[in-house]
């Protein structure tokens, strides 16, 4: 999958629950973003268009019924605490985060706030999520494939190939997760 495309899916993830009641309301609704990348990023900008395009899709017009929060902190984190207070002190609808660091940041300074997560690494390994297929609080998003899922990982060999018998893994133990 394309990064534009998870960025894309990132923000109606985020604006998802505000979808369901974009006719019934008329006050402008915020969607807090943290990102890491540097504001000058031509990618990082690039992604930050597809969202608004995709929500302008869904009824969701930056100016008329949605307001973007947008932090950049390159990956400094001093600025992601800088940055994550700001953003709960705005008490937006909802806040995107593309990174570990900043989404346990944040985890720390709410647990009402919905976040959705990005480039998190392993979820439950690293303490974000106590389980990926039902996550509890406030915090949800796109979770990498990791250790922790390998189970799942067969389970659906299994369903795909019932009469695979022997299946070989290759990994590096070392590599675990972003905190």
């Amino acid at each position: 999958m394309r990064r534009r495309e998870v960025i894309a899916g990132l923000g109606a993830a985020a604006a998802g629950p505000l979808a369901a009641r974009a006719q019934q309301a008329d006050r402008v609704r915020r969607i807090g973003i943290l990102d890491v990348a540097v504001e000058t990023d031509r990618d990082a900008q690039a992604h930050h268009d597809v969202m608004r395009e995709e929500l302008a899709k869904l009824g969701w017009i930056e100016g008329r019924n949605v307001r973007f929060e947008l932090r950049f902190s390159a990956g400094d984190p001093d600025r992601i605490r800088v940055h994550a207070d700001e953003l709960v002190r705005l008490a937006p609808d909802v806040i995107a985060v593309t990174s570990w660091a900043a989404t346990r940041t944040l985890l720390q300074r709410t647990r009402t706030i919905p976040i959705v997560f990005n480039n998190v690494g392993d979820a439950v390994a690293g303490g974000l999520l106590k389980n990926i297929a039902r996550p509890e609080g406030n915090a949800t998003g796109i979770a990498n494939l990791f250790q922790s899922l390998a189970g799942k990982w067969l389970e659906l060999l299994k369903e795909a190939a019932p009469r695979v018998v022997r299946v070989g893994v290759v990994f590096n133990p070392g590599v675990v997760t972003e905190n």
